[in-house]
């Protein structure tokens, strides 16, 4: 069995995370790989962005923002979807709401991926400092090899 049959690839409709499509495509074309395109939005973050006892919005108003963002996930997940099928390489999606690292690696570690082929920023250079990087959170804690994609 090739070391190399299960990829996954998380997108955020960045140039990198395209990027990084586009490479896991080729590798898996060369080991008749599968690969699986993850995306993850957080509710919690959306909710938490305000701060405390000052209320923007309405609790409906969260919920129609959270739901946009849950829309827009799923369209990157569609445009990559295109993708990976016009290379005739199989491919599933997975939609997941939660932390960015903990649910890829969740994800890596329960579907036993041989491979994490992601881009090397989504965010900007500011937003890393503060937030920390999601390459690196995934890279220092992978239960496989990550390929990162600059």
């Amino acid at each position: 069995m090739p070391l190399f049959k299960k990829f996954l690839v998380p997108l955020n409709g960045s140039k990198h995370s395209v990027r990084a499509l586009k490479m896991a495509v080729q590798i898996a074309k060369k080991f008749d790989g599968k690969i699986a395109l993850i995306h993850v939005y957080s509710a919690v973050r959306l909710a938490t962005m305000t701060p405390p006892r000052i209320s923007v919005m309405a609790p409906t108003g969260v919920a129609i923002l959270v739901e946009g963002v849950r829309e827009a996930g799923a369209s990157v997940l569609a445009d990559g979807e295109e993708r990976v099928k016009a290379e005739g390489v199989q491919v599933e999606t997975l939609l997941r709401e939660g932390h960015t690292v903990q649910e890829i690696l969740k994800t890596a570690r329960e579907g036993e991926f041989n491979l994490i082929v992601m881009g090397s920023r989504g965010l900007s250079k500011i937003k890393e400092i503060f937030l920390g990087s999601v390459s690196d959170g995934v890279i220092r804690n992978a239960s496989c090899p990550v390929l990162v994609v600059k």
